[in-house]
This record gives C-alpha cells, structure tokens and sequence, in this order.
C-alpha cells in the first residue's frame, strides 16, 4: 500500500457529520479524501478532496467506488458488506474489516458474538417475527431491537406485557432483558493493524427517553475508578475478540450492583467521542486515521474536564435550520460549536453539537443545563 502522505487516496462510504469530522481531522494528514454519499448535499460535500453521489448499499456502486481508491473506511454500518468482501479478496484494504461490520450490523449476530466470547452483556432472546416474540411473553419486560437497520434510536421498542405487543417488531428481532442500571457509559477504543490497542477513558451518557439518543455526555466520568477500569478492560476485550482495525464505541450499561455489560458497538467514530476533539491529547477521529493507516495510536487522557450537548431539530419545526440562542450559548466561557452542513432541519434530526471545557466540573454542569434549555434548532 502506498505511504499515506504520498500519491495516496482515502475513500469513505458515507457522507455525513461523522465523515465530516474525520476529514476535518484529516487536515493535518494531507490525505486526499473520496467520499460517496446517496444524498447530494451530504455534510461532507463542501470539505472533501473528491464527493460524488451513490448508493452506499448497491454492489456495483460500492465495488466501482473502491476501485478507485488505496484504502476504504466507513462512517456508517449500513453498507453493502458484499462489495467490500470482494475488494478485499481483490487485495483492497478495507477498515475496519467486512468481517467485522457483518457482525455488527445485525444485532441479533452481534449478541451472539458476545454470548460466544464471553463478554457480559444482557441475557437476550432471538426471535422472528411478533409470534416468537409472543411465545416469550414470560422474558418481558424488554427491550425488543430489529436486527438490522436501526439506527440513532431506531429500531428499537420497550415492551413491558402483552398489552405491548402490538408495538413488537415484525422482523427478524431479539428481545433484551430490561437491565436495571445505574447509568450508561462509553468507552471508544481504538486498534491499528499491527495489534496495539488504545481506549479513551470512561464517559457517562444521558439519554433522551423521547428518542432514544444522547442528550449530553459528561467526561471524565464520576464513577469509581474500579469500575471505570472494569468497563475500559471490557473495551479492549471487546476491540481484540472483533480484530478490528479503527475505531470501536462500546456501549455499555453500569447496573445498580456495579456490573458492567455490554449493550452495542458502533466500527466508527461515534457521538460518544465528540468531545476529544477539544479535551483529550488525541480526538477520536485523528485515532481512527492513525488505526486506519497503520500509524502509531496517539494519546488518549483527558486534558480538561468536558461535556457535549447533542443539537437535535425541535420537536414542530421542519425546514430552513434556524440556530435560536446562539449567541447567548456562544457568550458562555469553553462553550465550542460544531455545525453539519445540514441547511434543513426537522424534528429529532441532529444538526450540530457543542463541547463545552471547564475545570471544574460543577461549572461546566451548570453550562451543559444552561446550554440545553437556551439554544434551539428550529425553522
């Protein structure tokens, strides 16, 4: 393979926030990036060295596009797995692997890796269809998740009795065991091909119980450092039980007794992880170029004490974005904006985040609450 800072092209299936942010961090790079996206306005297209409009999920789209190119990444799961088996075979470097993105795709396959491995996660149930599910009725409550193609909330119901039934997915699904936790938390973990392995430290994430999203993520974490350390050892087993060469977000839940289980994966930069980019040694998506290109992991301790704030479209608003209270957000000491490239709102719809730093983690508190109830993305 060609030397990165070289005659040498990066392809990335996926055009938006996420590629948008590897590109940024790509700057210092000066690798030329080729970014594929379905839609034509993707937050990736105005900063790319090369942006055309494709299908990520269409064989001969995908194969063609990589052809093209001297090494293939993903910003999203939902790509087409056959063509980048088959680049593979042709001697194209894919990262992270099919392999790896086949497992992780579908849930249902995904769980079964951890059951298979020994990871701790949720009991769980694989069902097919809504009279599976009803046959299991004794394993509720839980949280039933469609296989494949849910994504940032979706895909995903709670059923509490029978009575919920009618909401049960009628797809290939499994049916997760409601785990009473504490809280939830993060860990991004990253591995290059030569094996060595870095995580970031432990964050805790709050939920929007409306969407099923992140609302805000505190790091570092106020949890005890036992099971912060726990959580990170569950990260580097998770990271080296896949092989994969990138960047792993694990998910996980922290129960009311202080065990740690795994929920999901993300094989990319995730939502999880924005925050580095201000307050780590290394941002999440400067390490998933280094993994990516074989190069050796940068540092990943917290600098600072820092906090991010999902901007999601309001509730009644579709259209033009409108940004209302930035300025007053703006005003606000370590308060640091992250816009999309995304001209159109609509409701749940993440637009942008902010990452605010302070040393003193009551303040930047206070700022997170000050941030969520001042600014609104409407239209």
């Amino acid at each position: 393979m060609k030397k990165f800072y070289q005659d040498f092209k990066l392809g990335v299936l996926g055009g938006g926030q996420l590629g948008r942010m590897l590109i940024q961090a790509n700057t210092n790079f000066n690798v030329y990036t080729s970014v594929i996206d379905p839609d034509p306005n993707a937050p990736c297209k105005t900063i790319a060295s090369e942006f055309q409009v494709g299908s990520i999920t269409d064989y001969d789209t995908v194969y063609n596009f990589g052809k093209t190119v001297d090494l293939l990444t993903i910003e999203i799961e939902n790509v087409n797995i056959e063509a980048l088996e088959q680049l593979e075979k042709e001697g194209l470097t894919v990262y992270p692997q099919p392999s790896v993105i086949k497992i992780i795709k579908d849930k249902r396959i995904q769980k079964q890796f951890y059951k298979d491995n020994n990871i701790p996660t949720a009991d769980f149930v694989l069902t097919d269809n809504k009279e599976a599910i009803k046959e299991n009725i004794d394993f509720l409550p839980a949280f039933n998740k469609v296989g494949t193609g849910g994504y940032d909330g979706g895909g995903v119901q709670r059923l509490e009795s029978e009575d919920d039934l009618d909401k049960a997915f009628e797809a290939p699904s499994l049916l997760e065991k409601l785990i009473n936790f504490d809280r939830e938390i993060s860990v991004v973990a990253a591995r290059n091909a030569k094996g060595e392995v870095k995580v970031f430290p432990t964050v805790e994430c709050v939920f929007d119980p409306r969407y099923n999203l992140v609302d805000y993520l505190i790091a570092p974490s106020s949890l005890a450092q036992e099971i912060q350390d726990e959580a990170e050892k569950i990260a580097t087993d998770v990271i080296n039980a896949f092989g994969i060469v990138g960047l792993l977000a694990v998910e996980m839940f922290v129960t009311k007794e202080g065990e740690v289980l795994v929920n999901e994966v993300a094989p990319r930069p995730h939502n999880s992880g924005h925050q580095t980019i201000n307050a780590n040694y290394t941002s999440q998506y400067e390490q998933h170029l280094r993994a990516i290109l074989n190069l050796p992991l940068g540092g990943t301790d917290i600098a600072i004490p820092s906090a991010m704030v999902n901007l999601l479209g309001d509730d009644s608003h579709t259209g033009m974005a409108i940004y209302e209270g930035l300025d007053d957000v703006l005003a606000k000491e370590g308060v640091n904006l992250f816009l999309y490239g995304k001209k159109f709102t609509k409701p749940h719809r993440k637009m942008g985040h902010i990452t605010i730093v302070n040393k003193d983690v009551n303040k930047l508190k206070e700022t997170v609450e000050f941030v969520k109830k001042t600014i609104k993305v409407i239209s």
